[in-house]
């Protein structure tokens, strides 16, 4: 199972780039596009997530046996970042406008926060145990798998 890092990260930025346009109209005062907008950031947000808890973080546990670790924060953070993103579009849908920039102000530090110790710890280490036992390979060495 080789993991596609380049697919995880392009949609980090995605979801990103759809938060700063709803964010945008909802500066503008336009609630019916940002309503929009934020339904497909939702969508994506909850598709990429989904992925990660269902199929990343499971293999990479079954691998190294670390099911306390890096995975469980994340899941931890993915539940933080799902309720402010609940927060943001309920405040949108009852034409809360500041009260959804709030929350969307919230919710960018949390996803930055959240995108930076993806991308830069827990990606490559799926990426090592992963990659690795999908080669046939030894794995990293910092880990409890059998590789």
């Amino acid at each position: 199972m080789r993991t596609d890092i380049p697919h995880l990260v392009s949609e980090h930025r995605e979801c990103d780039e759809l938060l700063h346009r709803a964010e945008n109209a909802l500066n503008d005062g336009q609630l019916t596009e940002a309503l929009v907008l934020l339904n497909r950031f939702s969508d994506m947000l909850n598709r990429h997530l989904q992925e990660e808890e269902q199929d990343w973080f499971p293999a990479f546990e079954k691998q190294t046996g670390m099911t306390t670790g890096p995975t469980a924060v994340m899941r931890t953070e993915h539940a933080d970042i799902r309720d402010m993103a609940a927060q943001a579009a309920g405040a949108a849908n009852t034409g809360q406008a500041e009260e959804a920039l709030a929350a969307i102000d919230t919710l960018n530090v949390l996803l930055q926060q959240h995108n930076v110790k993806e991308e830069n710890i827990l990606y490559p280490m799926l990426d090592r145990v992963l990659g690795a036992k999908a080669e046939g390979s030894a794995c990293c060495g910092g880990c409890t798998c059998s590789g």
